[in-house]
């Protein structure tokens, strides 16, 4: 099944059906509360991580992969 739904109208349409299913089937709740958390702090910790460990140019070791 493939909805023909792009940009903010996907968007909106997969925050109604997580709405949905958070109201309608409460044992998701839990499960969905516990990902969001765990995500939160992946987040926050690769956050972190990059802020205080940038990226440099002298890291990269092949710039232009395609010989562009």
């Amino acid at each position: 099944m493939r909805i023909p739904v792009r940009g903010t109208a996907a968007m909106v349409t997969a925050v109604a059906i997580v709405i949905a299913t958070l109201i309608w089937l409460p044992a998701y709740r839990l499960f969905f509360v516990v990902s969001l958390g765990i995500g939160v702090l992946v987040a926050g910790g690769l956050y972190l991580w990059h802020r205080l460990h940038p990226v440099r140019g002298e890291d990269i070791n092949n710039k232009r992969p395609l010989g562009l």
